[in-house]
């Protein structure tokens, strides 16, 4: 059900919504009372996301958009604003499978193929879908970009090499679309969260360290839960209401910033 108005007449599109992050987010902007336009490769995970906040009574739309193809996000996201009148909010929260690029082996047991596919399909994507968007959104006269990072953009352990690689740049890549689109009335922003143990990627890694180190799934995990300074880990809904607090109006002054909602996993 909407819970608030906080996001009111507010047009969001999420990238991913049918993953774990995705969709958690896309229901927390629906609560809040924002459109949500949902895109996502699998149909039938968008379209189940979907039906949840038709009937919660949000507004929403769904559709099958690859975000690894420019020319097909350009196409969609032009079609939004066609449909919409305007695009306020752009989130990306697409990534591979864990397996893809072996989260949790150490450098030197990793591929060249390994290491780079985070940033061949996290990086890329995170990319494309922020240039589409922005390019309306320089048009409309503002909106909020907001990227997708993870505590390993702070290596805090092993294993992480790919996919920090790949979350450093994208953090890179906020501040640097900040200075270029602030004179638009645009705002770019991140949120770095940690392993939301709720999430499929956690599942998957969980059981790939397990495996890689000999030891039992509920060890792996205790061992990724290490080192939080407030002594938990975020769900996938903490970092939901994150990402609603910076598209929101509350956020208002933040552009070029870097969230670090990681309950103290990595600091700044």
């Amino acid at each position: 059900m909407i819970t608030s108005s906080v996001l009111r007449d507010k047009r969001a599109v999420v990238f991913g919504a049918g993953g774990s992050i995705g969709s958690a987010v896309a229901t927390e902007l629906a609560e809040e009372g924002a459109e949500v336009f949902l895109a996502g490769r699998t149909a039938s995970s968008i379209e189940l996301v979907a039906q949840k906040i038709a009937d919660a009574g949000g507004q929403v739309h769904a559709q099958t958009v690859d975000a690894l193809d420019a020319a097909a996000v350009d196409a969609y996201v032009e079609s939004v604003v066609r449909q919409a009148g305007s695009l306020d909010i752009e989130l990306n929260a697409t990534g591979p499978r864990v397996r893809e690029y072996s989260n949790g082996t150490p450098a030197l047991g990793l591929s060249v193929d390994q290491f780079m596919t985070p940033v061949e399909t996290v990086l890329r994507s995170q990319f494309i879908t922020a240039r589409a968007t922005a390019r309306h959104m320089v048009n409309h006269g503002g909106g909020v970009i907001i990227f997708l990072t993870g505590s390993p953009a702070k290596p805090h352990g092993p294993g992480t090499s790919g996919i920090g690689a790949a979350f450093g740049a994208i953090e890179n890549l906020t501040r640097t679309m900040a200075i270029e689109l602030g004179a638009a009335g645009i705002r770019v922003v991140c949120i770095r969260t940690a392993a939301n143990p709720d999430s499929r990627t956690i599942h998957d890694t969980v059981d790939a360290m397990a495996k890689i180190l000999h030891i039992a799934p509920e060890h792996a995990a205790a061992a990724i839960a290490e080192g939080r300074l407030l002594n938990t880990s975020p769900t996938t809904q903490d970092t939901a209401r994150a990402v609603a607090f910076l598209a929101s109006e509350r956020a208002r002054m933040m552009t070029g910033a870097v969230l670090n909602a990681s309950a103290g996993v990595v600091t700044d």
